[in-house]
């Protein structure tokens, strides 16, 4: 039941958001619990993983490569250049970038798993990004926004570790000594971030309700575009160099999956509240994009 409950993830952030939408006071009053309900999906996708898994790392150093390089040049490219193309003001260009340097979503691995694709590898890219996201997000902003928006870069260097790295290594260090006296709780960790991001989300649309209004429609144009970038050049890069379906679908996801509510605790603490908008908006898109896509190849065979 638990499982069910997590994998419509979609449905409760439709959901949600409508609810934020047209009740905001209720949840822009939650702002403040943004950055802590972020820091809980990040320790509860460290519970998922052993001082092991960081072994992985270095067993496949070619496709970990090809994944990353996709990851932080594609993605923040795509949305730069997609931001720029619809004349987004600065705000949601700052928003845009964000999700695009920002790591594989925590979903992912779900997402592939239920796509046929390499759950082992999209465990291992996940963590590779995440660690490469403390230095990679703030260079990255700064790269594309210096001259758009003021980027703060060390206090989001420390800001990243406080939210992803700590919180991460805090629950690896637990999963790995504790184990077998965590295995109870571990069925529920999936759906305890599914309620975080979901929440992330309602407080966002809460809080930009009459923002929303005025420009919802081409923001959602641009994140869906972004979202379709990832998903397209995730799947055909590696395919072009020679690699099986499986591995292709599974990058693919990696890729067009972004962790958006990084990005949106990121926008609120160093830019604006509507800096977060295409992060929360992103949050809801990919994964409708990453199940129906799932949905499609998990009646596919692997090639």
């Amino acid at each position: 039941m638990i499982h069910l409950l997590t994998r419509l993830f979609p449905v409760w952030a439709i959901i949600l958001s409508v609810t934020a939408f047209l009740f905001p006071d209720f949840f822009s009053g939650l702002r403040p619990t943004i950055i802590p309900l972020l820091s809980v999906v990040m320790f509860c996708m460290g519970m998922t993983l052993k001082w092991s898994d960081f072994k992985e790392i270095v067993k496949s150093p070619r496709i970990i490569l090809i994944s990353v390089l996709l990851q932080y040049f594609v993605m923040p490219l795509s949305a730069f250049l997609i931001s720029k193309s619809f004349g987004l003001p600065p705000e949601y260009i700052a928003g845009m970038v964000l999700v695009g340097s920002s790591a594989g979503g925590t979903a992912s691995n779900v997402i592939c798993y239920l796509a046929r694709g390499n759950v082992a590898l999209s465990i291992t890219l996940t963590v590779a990004s995440t660690l490469i996201a403390v230095f990679a997000m703030p260079a990255l902003s700064l790269l594309y926004l210096h001259q758009i928006v003021h980027v703060p870069f060390l206090k989001m260097l420390f800001s990243i570790l406080q939210m992803v790295l700590i919180p991460v290594l805090a629950g690896t260090t637990i999963n790995t000594f504790l184990g077998s006296k965590t295995e109870k709780v571990s069925p529920f960790l999936p759906f305890i971030s599914t309620i975080a991001i979901v929440l992330i989300i309602a407080i966002i649309i809460g809080l930009n309700q009459t923002k929303l209004k005025e420009v919802g429609f081409i923001i959602i144009c641009a994140v869906m575009l972004h979202n379709l970038s990832g998903l397209l050049i995730g799947f055909w890069f590696p395919k072009f160099l020679g690699y099986d379906d499986r591995t292709c679908r599974t990058l693919s996801i990696e890729v067009g999956m972004q962790n958006s509510g990084l990005s949106v605790a990121l926008a609120v603490k160093h830019f604006s509240i509507v800096a977060a908008i295409p992060g929360a908006i992103f949050s809801i898109w990919h994964n409708l994009s990453g199940s129906f896509l799932a949905g499609y190849w998990s009646f596919k065979k692997n090639s």
